[in-house]
């Protein structure tokens, strides 16, 4: 009877380990990206972190940027452009570090300006649900680390963000801020438990007031850094899935959409609206890999035309 209990003991045992193995190995889980609370910028992924999400390579530097380590200040005759953003510009656990559109847009922009530049740096400053108060809140803490060009990347839910906090970091399980003991207890946390809800959340999703002219606000004062740092100022914005074709943008959607349009005239913002671009593509929907994230072939597809548009800044700075 002993050796009966012995030998199933130990199959368990093994079966676990087996369990355990492949889920790390495969899947990424017991190491998943971590975060930091922050007082101005609400929550930062932890700096000096790698790991693999299925199948998918993930490097977070020193100034928890998803990139590899890089100086502070940039070697000479190094084109050097901050690409500022939430998931869509991070990437997330889906997209291969290769394939971020900081990468991309770091090939491509290297093989662009070979004859101006030895070296090309898209650095990439992200994290999930951050909104231009987090931005702004990121530039204000670590500067412009010397970039030519700073790109503010947002999407169409940006603009209603709500104030940076970091009531999510540990409690909510998309932001933990330590390691599991397990693959399968990150299994167990993740996919098998009902989330806890954080009760102080809801008065952070009631902020009151003018949500989107705040937002503008925020995105005002990161034009006014750039300028103060000597930097050119790109804006961004992709839309969601839905906003594509019939019926299209939601009426508090246009209407704010409308406002950021304004504005960027007023402010003489460089201003990139993707919806129209998407609008205008009959394959736009197979640029996504869900209802706001974008895939591969979408972050292609965007890099494209952002860098097209930073090579019309970068010679009218040169010509000044």
């Amino acid at each position: 009877m002993k050796i009966l209990v012995f030998v199933i003991l130990a199959v368990v045992v093994g079966l676990v380990l087996v369990l355990e193995i492949g889920l790390r190995s495969l899947f990424g889980f017991g190491n998943p990206l971590i975060y930091v609370a922050d007082e101005q910028i609400g929550y930062l992924l932890a700096p000096n972190q790698r790991t693999r999400r299925f199948g998918n390579r993930i490097e977070i530097n020193q100034y928890s940027m998803r990139g590899s380590a890089i100086a502070k200040m940039p070697a000479p005759s190094t084109l050097r452009v901050l690409l500022l953003g939430d998931s869509i510009a991070n990437g997330g656990w889906w997209t291969d570090q290769d394939n971020t559109i900081s990468s991309l847009m770091m090939r491509s922009l290297a093989s662009a300006t070979n004859s101006n530049y030895q070296q090309v740096e898209v650095l990439n400053a992200s994290a999930n649900s951050w909104g231009p108060r987090n931005e702004l809140a990121y530039l204000q803490k670590f500067g412009n680390f010397n970039a030519q060009v700073i790109v503010l990347l947002i999407n169409t839910d940006d603009l209603f963000a709500t104030a940076p906090t970091s009531l999510q970091v540990g409690r909510d399980r998309n932001y933990p801020d330590s390691k599991p003991l397990l693959g399968l207890v990150e299994v167990w946390q993740r996919y098998l438990t009902k989330q806890k809800p954080i009760l102080e959340m809801k008065a952070v999703h009631n902020e009151p007031g003018d949500r989107v002219g705040i937002n503008l606000e925020a995105i005002g004062k990161i034009q006014e850094l750039t300028r103060q740092i000597n930097s050119e100022f790109l804006l961004v914005m992709t839309p969601l899935l839905r906003e594509i074709g019939e019926p299209g943008s939601r009426d508090y959607e246009i209407k704010a959409r409308q406002r950021l349009n304004d504005f960027t005239k007023v402010q003489q913002i460089k201003y990139i609206d993707f919806l129209p671009i998407f609008n205008s593509n009959p394959d736009a929907k197979s640029l996504f890999h869900d209802h706001i994230h974008l895939n591969l072939k979408g972050n292609q597809f965007i890099s494209e035309i952002i860098e097209r548009s930073l090579l019309e800044i970068l010679t009218i700075a040169v010509t000044r």
